[in-house]
């Protein structure tokens, strides 16, 4: 039988077979070699994640820390009976009543003061063993005007015309009193200072163991003298007054109603250099026995002060025999205080000397132990 030249050659078809085989040899042998769309069965099936919910375990119950036991409070024993201090006489002089101190001016009977011995909202550092008091009596009734703060007779003042003033100076005095039995020392200083048209001037004593008080006077210089303008008085609380010339009236810091001011008004502090100024230019107008009258204003209330010229005295003044002349005021009611103040015409009729008494026979006495001229 005769073959097709047309047909395919047995040789091809068996090269194709051969080469068929070779391939499917040849991916069945090599590991991980997949061809085709095709996807391995065991390859095809999805890693399983198992997933397990961790309960943390509960955070243990947390107790405040214990509190520090409370120390037992400790109770301080009650405090024993303590003995009073006892005044013997060696101590005597060292220790004053607060009376002294606020005695350093005269304090007339008044609302503002009651009894001249009295004093309010003092303390005092040592206590003293009691001292029997003089037997206490009713005030005298006060005039309707006092009540106001005015001179209960109503404002007065002597006419003085010139007044010589001393130039300016600084007084000290070594100041001995007696107060409810007590004796006692203090030092006492008054300063002066003239500038011509204005002063300023100030009164102060102080005692051991009980502070010190002290007055200060301002204002002006006038042919008539001093005219004040402000007065204060400070023991441990200051109170002032205010002279309020161009209103005609007196204004005190303590509330009190307020006074009339007239010409001529001084206060506690002015009175004393006033005084002494006006015996330095008339002292031929005011003999032994007459009288002159100032309206003196204090921290609360004004009142009339009438001082009666004495004769002159002999006086032993900084180691020096020299005469002086003494003014008095008499006491005018029962708690009244009676004032006497030397002046020495050859030291400018300078205050040398004052000596302040109680109806009770208290008292205090300055005497000037140095003068200083700046």
């Amino acid at each position: 039988m005769a073959v097709s030249s047309s047909s395919p050659s047995w040789r091809l078809l068996a090269g194709l077979a051969a080469a068929v085989v070779a391939a499917h040899v040849l991916v069945l042998q090599v590991p991980g070699l997949r061809l085709g769309a095709g996807v391995d069965r065991d390859t095809s099936q999805a890693v399983a994640f198992v997933t397990r919910r961790v309960e943390a375990d509960p955070a243990p119950a947390v107790s405040p820390p214990p509190q520090p036991a409370r120390p037992p409070r400790f109770r301080l024993p009650k405090p024993k009976t303590v003995q009073k201090l006892e005044v013997k006489p060696a101590m005597a002089g060292i220790i004053a009543e607060p009376d002294a101190i606020y005695s350093v001016a005269p304090l007339p009977a008044s609302p503002e003061n009651g009894s001249a011995t009295s004093v309010s909202g003092t303390d005092t550092v040592a206590e003293a063993a009691p001292v029997p008091s003089p037997p206490e009596t009713a005030p005298a009734p006060v005039p309707a005007a006092a009540t106001a703060g005015v001179a209960p007779d109503g404002p007065k003042a002597t006419p003085v015309g010139a007044v010589a003033l001393p130039p300016s100076v600084l007084l000290r005095y070594k100041m001995v009193g007696t107060s409810k039995g007590l004796d006692y020392q203090a030092n006492a200083e008054l300063g002066w200072n003239n500038a011509g048209d204005h002063y300023d001037a100030y009164m102060k004593v102080g005692a051991l163991f009980l502070g010190s008080r002290s007055m200060t006077s301002a204002g002006q210089i006038t042919s008539a003298g001093l005219a004040p303008m402000r007065f204060a008085d400070k023991f441990k609380s200051e109170q002032a007054a205010h002279f309020e010339t161009e209103k005609g009236k007196i204004t005190f810091s303590a509330n009190t109603p307020d006074a009339p001011w007239i010409e001529g008004a001084q206060d506690r502090v002015s009175v004393f250099l006033q005084l002494g100024g006006v015996l330095a230019a008339r002292a031929t107008d005011f003999p032994p026995g007459s009288e002159i009258t100032l309206y003196t204003v204090g921290p609360r209330a004004v009142d009339n002060w009438t001082f009666t010229v004495e004769a002159a005295e002999q006086l032993d003044v900084l180691g020096s025999a020299m005469p002086a002349i003494r003014v008095t005021r008499k006491p005018r009611s029962e708690y009244d205080q009676k004032v006497e103040i030397w002046y020495a015409p050859s030291l400018g009729y300078l205050p040398v000397r004052n000596r302040i008494t109680q109806q009770n026979g208290d008292f205090i006495d300055q005497q000037l132990s140095s003068l200083t001229r700046p």
